[in-house]
């Protein structure tokens, strides 16, 4: 009896403690979900509608699918899955907008909800923790950084102040071209050293030769575009401790800030200082000196972020010129037809001066064509830089999260059989009496993006453009290598921060 007593106890017990179990069990689980009803509702919407989606793989995502020119693949991709499509980057969803609306939901109507950058690691690293400029998150930072560089930076005026270096710079590449006496040039090299030479003496007031600094600028150049494993994968970050990526990115970093200290501590230190130079010939650290010891403002420049819009500067300003003076050279040369129109255009209005100059550019109808075309088949940067959404957003009847990477195909829009007829053909004639520019107010080209996040420093790049391309084909005819064919020239794409031409430009000129 006692045993029965016992065992009835205890099976009593056992289900009083079953019971407490489930109740709290299920105490817990209501409560879990008031809270996320309450703190984050919206986690608890019923069902998102989010942009269609190729399958993606566990951990990889959609990385398998970007191949060597994920522009292109991508480009693909959107035909079958739509103009506004979801893709996974390791564990990061990112969207890929590649049509003109979708890139206008993004850049102009909703614009301040995908503003901000996101946060990856080695550009942290390379960029003083992201005091800089262009990879900078949206926030009060940014706003007034851009102020800085809007306003004292990249103004016409100043741009205008930089005449005479960008004109002793032409010049000398004609020379150069000259005494190569009908020899064969790599256009390419030479066009790199013109635009490093000119964004230096703009930036630092003289040239900083020799291999070091070069090879410095060409690892930070290509740092950026090297792809990181915990940028998109954050749990496996330790890859790139393991691969070196890391260290050598910490390396890069604390070598240019050794270079970059030592040019600042020689502006401040020199004689005469600012005010004997004059504001026309100030270059970029005189005025970014000159604002920060001003302090008229609420905002404080601290010496990691001066050195961070130097590197703006440099990373926006070189790249990307010399990269599309190449494309739009190579297209000239490989269509016969448009190199003699724009020469007749040229030497029409330079009228036997020896020199084209800027203000002869706004009679240049066809060569504003020319450009235009140029930056729709070979946009700098093809996805523009990565954007992320700071809210849920939607758009187009879908559902975009907060935190979501987005990316503008504007290699793709260039590409878009809707918009420009016979698109792979380099025909300047679409742009003819047409009110489409390139500036962020025509979203069928964007080369430079547009809203917020747009590039301030298009004029700059522009005028550089118009300048060096003007000249050049006033002044040299161009052929190709004995036994290469115009429709044999290499037009392959090597992807890095911008994408450039894969094989350099050999041409053989000669004075017209």
């Amino acid at each position: 009896m006692f045993l029965v007593h016992l065992l009835a106890n205890n099976i009593m017990a056992t289900f009083q403690s079953l019971q407490f179990f489930l109740l709290s069990f299920l105490t817990s689980i209501i409560l879990m979900i008031f809270i996320r009803f309450k703190l984050f509702p919206s986690s608890l919407k019923i069902k998102k509608c989010l942009p269609p989606s190729p399958r993606k793989l566990p951990i990889l995502g959609n990385l398998h699918q970007l191949g060597s020119h994920p522009h292109q693949s991508l480009h693909a991709l959107s035909k079958k899955y739509g103009p506004l499509m979801l893709i996974h980057i390791g564990s990061i969803p990112t969207l890929v907008a590649s049509s003109v609306d979708a890139a206008q939901g993004i850049l102009k109507t909703h614009d301040s909800s995908f503003s901000s950058r996101p946060n990856m690691s080695i550009v942290k690293i390379l960029f003083y923790g992201g005091k800089n400029l262009i990879f900078s998150p949206q926030g009060e930072h940014w706003r007034k950084m851009r102020s800085v560089l809007v306003t004292r930076l990249v103004s016409n005026a100043r741009v205008k102040s930089f005449r005479k270096v960008r004109e002793e710079e032409t010049m000398n590449l004609i020379g150069a071209l000259e005494d190569s006496h009908g020899s064969l040039v790599d256009l390419s090299a030479l066009i790199v050293k013109l635009t490093n030479t000119i964004i230096c003496k703009v930036a630092f007031g003289r040239v900083h030769s020799g291999p070091k600094f070069t090879n410095l600028l060409k690892e930070h150049v290509e740092m950026i575009a090297t792809f990181s494993v915990g940028s998109y994968i954050p749990w496996l970050s330790w890859v790139d401790r393991l691969t070196g990526l890391e260290g050598r990115a910490k390396k890069g970093a604390e070598e240019f800030d050794v270079f970059i200290e030592g040019v600042i501590e020689e502006h401040v230190n020199k004689k005469g200082g600012m005010e004997a130079k004059g504001d026309d010939v100030q270059d970029v650290v005189d005025i970014l000196l000159e604002f920060q010891n001003e302090n008229t403002t609420d905002f404080t420049l601290d010496r990691d972020s001066l050195k961070a819009v130097i590197l703006d500067v440099f990373a926006g300003g070189t790249d990307t010129t010399f990269n599309t003076l190449v494309w739009v050279l190579s297209e000239l040369i490989r269509n016969p037809r448009v190199m003699k129109k724009l020469q007749q255009e040229v030497t029409k209005v330079a009228q036997g001066r020896s020199m084209l100059f800027e203000e002869d550019f706004e009679k240049m109808e066809y060569l504003k064509a020319v450009i235009k075309e140029s930056y729709r088949l070979h946009p700098p940067a093809p996805f523009l830089l990565p954007r992320e959404s700071v809210e849920d957003v939607k758009m187009m009847g879908y559902d975009i999260p907060a935190g979501t990477r987005v990316f503008v195909n504007v290699w793709a829009i260039g590409r878009d059989p809707t918009v420009w007829e016979n698109f792979e053909e380099f025909k300047p004639e679409r742009f003819m009496d047409s009110s489409v520019d390139f500036r962020g107010h025509h979203f069928e080209l964007i080369p430079f993006g547009a809203g917020r996040r747009g590039c301030p420093a298009i004029h700059f790049s522009v005028t550089i453009l118009e300048l060096v391309l003007t000249n050049l084909i006033y002044k040299f005819d161009f052929r190709l290598p004995d036994g290469e064919k115009i429709e044999d020239m290499d037009m392959s794409e090597r992807n890095g921060l911008t994408v450039h031409k894969k094989a350099p430009l050999l041409v053989v000129p000669t004075p017209r």
